[in-house]
Order: structure tokens, then sequence, then C-alpha cells
């Protein structure tokens, strides 16, 4: 027998027997149904597509005007904080820009008070009515009077002047060359030994080293005097035994230059090593290329000290015109026998001795900030 047989032959005993079809039948729940009916009493299961597709849009448009409410009020909920953010953005806004009003204001305080010195000196070296001191600023009457008796000539007398600072600059120049030259090889050798070498005491010589660092340098002025006294390169002969002052004793400078070489890998040393290279040549050739911002950070700290060395510098020249060095010598203008007659002149003298350092930094300043970056970073 056939399958559509079958199905008929179902259906007339069904029909005979008063039993409902499977066609007359919920498929979901197996009730009963009536001819024409799209949805079952029992479960509410849809009988026919058009009965389906009915539900689905009444179940969609039910969701949409469930959410619609929500939406209400997520909207109302906006517009109500919106003003308050708007508040409170504009209450930052003013605390920020009080604040930066009063950090440009505090920072302009202290650069006027910073720069009216300086001002004050430079414009003090281009007085000529008078040349001790006063109490007004700006000059009544300028003229280049100072520093042209500072190089020698006197526009006064139309003469030589009696001015040494020629010899005081020359000294001082001499002196913080030396420095700076010596001062550099001595601190880049102890740094690269310390850096690169281990042995036997390193940890307790650099901790030595650095408790002696702390003790100030003028704490051994008297027994260098008596040393420098002994062999006879003090007063007219203080500029050597100011180099040796200024040098001696620059390894224990130590601690930035070693900081940046620490900051360079040892598998250059190695590699240039393996290549047949030296100690020296790897130093040489290898590592000191490298370092360039801490040299010249290096030479820039150690110039600087003895061109405005004072105390070292005026007790070892015992006051002679000769061996004295610009600090010590302009300082001399200013006792009570010869301000009123120097004032100016050791103002134009200060104003000439800030333009070697001033030159300097200018063009070094880029090299300057990366060796003191470069050397804080680890040691």
């Amino acid at each position: 027998m056939s399958k559509q047989e079958k199905e008929k032959l179902e259906a007339i005993v069904a029909e005979a027997s008063g039993t409902p079809s499977k066609e007359n039948v919920c498929p979901k729940c197996g009730a009963p149904i009536k001819e024409g009916v799209k949805f079952c009493v029992k479960c509410g299961e849809p009988l026919s597509e058009e009965a389906a597709a009915t539900k689905g849009e009444a179940i969609k448009e039910a969701s949409t005007t469930a959410k619609k409410p929500e939406q209400k009020a997520v909207h109302s909920t906006v517009i109500e904080e919106a003003p308050k953010k708007e508040k409170r953005s504009m209450s930052q806004s003013k605390k920020r820009r009080i604040v930066n009003t009063a950090s440009y204001i505090t920072l302009s305080i202290i650069c006027v008070v910073w720069v009216l010195p300086f001002v004050f000196l430079l414009l003090q070296s281009f007085r000529v009515e008078s040349f001790g001191p006063t109490g007004y600023i700006f000059p009544k009457k300028w003229g280049f009077d100072n520093y042209a008796y500072l190089f020698g000539y006197d526009m006064a007398t139309h003469g030589a002047s009696e001015s040494n600072f020629l010899q005081w600059y020359i000294n001082t120049f001499i002196i913080a060359l030396c420095a700076a030259v010596g001062q550099t090889i001595m601190q880049i050798m102890m740094a690269y030994a310390l850096s690169r070498f281990r042995f036997r005491l390193r940890k307790p010589l650099m901790n030595a080293m650095l408790v002696l660092g702390m003790f100030p340098g003028f704490l051994t002025m008297i027994v260098l005097y008596q040393v420098l006294k002994t062999l006879g390169i003090t007063g007219d002969n203080a500029v050597p035994g100011l180099i040796i002052v200024s040098i001696a004793s620059s390894g224990m400078g130590y601690y930035i230059v070693k900081g940046f070489l620490d900051t360079m890998p040892k598998s250059l040393d190695e590699a240039a090593m393996v290549d047949g290279a030296t100690r020296f040549q790897v130093f040489y050739k290898v590592i000191l290329p490298l370092c360039k911002p801490i040299v010249i950070y290096t030479v820039l700290t150690s110039f600087m000290g003895p061109w405005g060395d004072f105390v070292f510098a005026s007790t070892i020249a015992l006051g002679s015109q000769q061996g004295m060095n610009v600090a010590a010598g302009l300082y001399s203008w200013l006792d009570a026998a010869h301000i009123t007659e120097y004032f100016t002149r050791f103002c134009a003298g200060g104003v000439l001795v800030a333009i070697p350092v001033m030159v300097l930094f200018m063009f070094l300043q880029k090299y300057y900030v990366e060796g003191v970056t470069g050397g804080a970073v680890k040691g």
C-alpha cells in the first residue's frame, strides 16, 4: 500500500469514528482544531504562513512600543545631564585659566628678579659721566670709555691705561682651558675603567671617592697653599699652581660620565676586540666617538669652574697683579680706595667675563642637555 492510499484510509477511519485527523490537530499541543481557524485555541500556535507573519508583526510592534518609553527616558536623562557637564567643563576651564595666569605671573616676577642684576651691570658699563656707584640705573651719558680702559686705552687722557685686565683675562683663559682638557681626560679614563673593568676593591674605591667628594674643596686650601708655596708656584707664578689645583683629584668626579658609559652595550667592546683591537683602540676608536655629548658636558663644567674661581685664585695669587685671574683682579677694584674710580670699569669687566661662557652655552646647549640626561639614566 502506498503512502497516499494509507493517508486516505486513515482520514476515512477518523471521519467515521469522530476522531480528528492530523491536518485538524495542532502541531504543537495536539489539540483538535476547526476548519478556518488561524490560531490554536489552546496554545495560540499559528496554523498557516499568513498567521505566522501576522504574529511576527504584532510581536515587533509590541517590542517597539515597549522600547519607546525607555528611549524617551534615556533622551530626557541626556538632556538633563548636558547642562551639568557644560557647567563642570566651564568651571574646570576657569580653574585652569586662573592657575595658568598665576603661574605666568610668578614666573615673570622670577625672571625679572633674575635678569635685573645683569641688566644693571650692562647699563652701568656704558655710564661715562662718573665712574663710582650712583643711585640710578640708566646712564645720563653713554660711551665705551670703560671697555676701552680695560683694553689699555684711557679715552679721558688719550693715553695708555693702568689696567691689568688683559693679563688677568689671559691668565684665566689659560687656567680654564688647561683645566678643561685635563679634567675631561681624567674623568673619562676613570669612568671607562670603572664602567668596563671588574677588579678587587672596585666598589670600596667608588664608595671612598663618593664620600671624599662630599667635603668642600676649600677645606684643603691652607694645606694646598703651603705645598704650592714650597714648590714656588704662588704669587706671580700662581697660574701653574691654579692649573695643578684644578686638575688634581678631578677623577673623583666620574659619576655622570660613568652613568653615560653604562648605557652603552659591552657588545661594542667585545666586537672590536674580536676584530683584533686593543683596549686603548676600543676606547679611542669605538667608545670615545660615541661619547660626544658627555665629553662636551665635561668640558663645559670643567671650563666654568676655573673661569669663575675666586677663593683659590685670590689665596694663591697673594695680591700679585701678574698672578691674579679675572675674578680676583676685578674684586680688587671694589675696595674703598678704588671703587669710586673703578666701579663702572668693574661692570664692564663683568660683561666681558660673561661673554665666553654665554657663547659656549648657546652653541653647545644641545650636547650639554644630552650629556646631563644621558649620564643620569644609569650609574
